[in-house]
């Protein structure tokens, strides 16, 4: 009998660990557990795990993005944060499964070579809350808790494009990109549209591709390529190797663009502007989203109109820019933000482009 009673008190106790006792309740709506024999409310900490790309935090672009935002999150509202990076892709889908065990309320993929393993992982644990940045899960999938985050690259790379073609002098710019992929090629093809449409005569010269996000050795090779060919800017899409371009340039006493974080202090002077791209933002209020019981699922898109891409204030440069050409793209900006400038997004829709 006394063993009875000790197994039966240590199966209650573990079973109070594992979730809320019976006199307590989490209203959804306000994200507040409720005690019901006092109705006295608490505030119930928001748990939110992340999974960096590749690259990893310290690559002054995606990730410290994503980063910044749920660093702001914790400031506002006091959220608990686990997060990891993943040595290689095939670490990812592990990577997802342990912080949803660990009780994320939402689980962040930052980074489209995530997709794979989120659509995995996402289906396994359908109680969990997913958001992953630039990909859209296949929806004959059916997933009920993924939000997809995505940007209008090519909106903001136009912009960077046109300050690119107002600027140079040699009427040549190059462009650096990671992957040969879908995504990156709507860099390029709003970055070489914009620059097309400031100067008609411009050269684009071949873009280059890395195939690696990290090397940022490759990616200064790349750039000095371009450089040698004539091209007096270059721009940039390649994550954590692209800071190798901003290095290339800095040596070469040219221009590099940044990309996704505010990178013009990396090489002062040498550093046109920035396409930022506001990962932050977008993970910030998901997480608030999550907080006030407003976490809705599908696509969520950030666009120049709403501020998710746009030009840095080019705080070392504004001097060289001028403040004619600096109209300029405003005015362009504000074509773009009422819908009378659309901005082609696949290499198709750029030999189709015409300038305005």
């Amino acid at each position: 009998m006394k063993r009875g009673w000790v197994f039966g008190l240590l199966a209650a106790s573990l079973l109070a660990g594992c979730g809320p006792s019976e006199s307590t309740r989490t209203e959804e709506a306000t994200g507040k557990t409720v005690t019901s024999e006092t109705g006295s409310t608490a505030e119930k900490k928001v748990k939110v795990g992340v999974v960096f790309d590749s690259g990893g935090l310290g690559d002054k672009s995606f990730n410290d993005s994503a980063w910044a935002g749920v660093q702001k999150a914790q400031t506002d509202f006091g959220i608990e944060e686990k997060h990891v990076e993943s040595k290689s892709v095939k670490d990812i889908e592990t990577n997802l499964m342990t912080l949803a065990d660990q009780g994320c309320d939402i689980v962040f993929a930052i980074g489209i070579n995530q997709k794979d393993s989120l659509e995995k992982v996402a289906a396994q644990y359908p109680d969990t809350k997913f958001a992953i940045v630039d990909a859209v899960p296949n929806p004959d999938l059916g997933l009920k808790n993924v939000r997809a985050l995505l940007f209008k690259e090519e909106e903001g790379s136009f912009l960077a494009g046109y300050l690119a073609g107002l600027v140079t002098k040699t009427g040549k710019l190059g462009f650096v990109g990671g992957q040969e992929i879908p995504l990156i090629k709507k860099f390029y093809s709003g970055y070489a549209a914009g620059a097309k449409t400031a100067r008609p005569d411009i050269e684009i010269l071949p873009a280059k591709y890395t195939g690696d996000w990290n090397n940022v050795d490759l990616a200064k090779a790349a750039a000095n390529l371009l450089f040698d060919q004539g091209a007096d800017i270059v721009y940039h899409a390649a994550g954590r190797a692209g800071l190798g371009v901003l290095d290339a340039a800095k040596e070469k006493g040219k221009f590099g663009i940044g990309v996704d974080g505010n990178q013009d202090g990396v090489a002062p002077g040498n550093v046109l502007t920035s396409m930022i791209k506001h990962v932050d933002e977008a993970v910030y209020s998901t997480i608030k989203d999550v907080k006030e019981g407003k976490f809705s699922t599908g696509e969520v898109v950030y666009d120049l109109k709403v501020g998710g891409v746009g030009l840095t204030e080019m705080e070392f440069t504004k001097d060289k820019v001028g403040e004619e050409n600096l109209k300029k793209v405003e005015d362009i900006k504000a074509k773009i933000v009422a819908g009378d400038l659309k901005v082609p997004s696949t290499l198709e829709e750029l030999a189709a482009y015409k300038p305005q």
